[in-house]
């Protein structure tokens, strides 16, 4: 996919056409196109900032080189298996990522408690992206779908009752796809 190079201001709203996914998922579709135009709002630590306020992540997490270059190896592994999710180079790395972290259950005053480590602090996003992903795999693997639209490069967890969402956003991809199946029966009738 190609990118256009688009700086981020710290401030600056997610620029993304999907948003609140989980975590997983959301990390996959830091990559979007739109109009035959890609974009990677990771092309940037600018960019990466926005994700990680997008993420609920902007205070657990340092937005430096590390932590980009941890997010952009997760999101190609994660890519890796959401496309042969049999592969195993892909679970091979996915299981390298999970091994920078744990899970840490504690009696805290309120209750138990859990509190994610990794074996250095910008691997903690990446990380729990990983996590989430397995999470997702142990739920309903099935529901971890890619838009059906062929020019749409998003992900998303079908939520619905029986498990027949198609389009990463009806208002977006399926309307595309309507209006292209609506031209070409016009077009033939002419």
């Amino acid at each position: 996919m190609e990118s256009r190079d688009a700086s981020h201001p710290q401030g600056a709203t997610d620029p993304r056409p999907l948003i609140g996914e989980p975590l997983s998922l959301d990390l996959l579709n830091t990559r979007w196109v739109i109009d035959g135009i890609g974009h990677d709002l990771l092309d940037s630590t600018d960019g990466l900032a926005v994700w990680l306020r997008s993420a609920g992540l902007h205070d657990r997490t340092v937005v430096d080189r590390a932590t980009l270059d941890a997010l952009r190896e997760t999101r190609e592994t994660l890519l890796a298996l959401v496309d042969d999710a049999s592969s195993p180079r892909a679970a091979d790395a996915l299981n390298r990522l999970l091994a920078h972290g744990a899970l840490r259950y504690r009696l805290g005053p309120g209750g138990p408690e859990t509190h994610s480590e990794t074996d250095d602090p910008a691997w903690l996003a990446a990380w729990l992206a990983a996590a989430d992903y397995l999470r997702l795999l142990a739920d309903r693997p099935g529901r971890i779908k890619a838009c059906a639209h062929p020019d749409c490069v998003l992900h998303f967890h079908d939520t619905t009752k029986n498990g027949t969402r198609r389009w990463c956003s009806m208002a977006i991809c399926g309307n595309r796809s309507k209006a292209a199946r609506h031209y070409e029966r016009t077009k033939t009738r002419h």
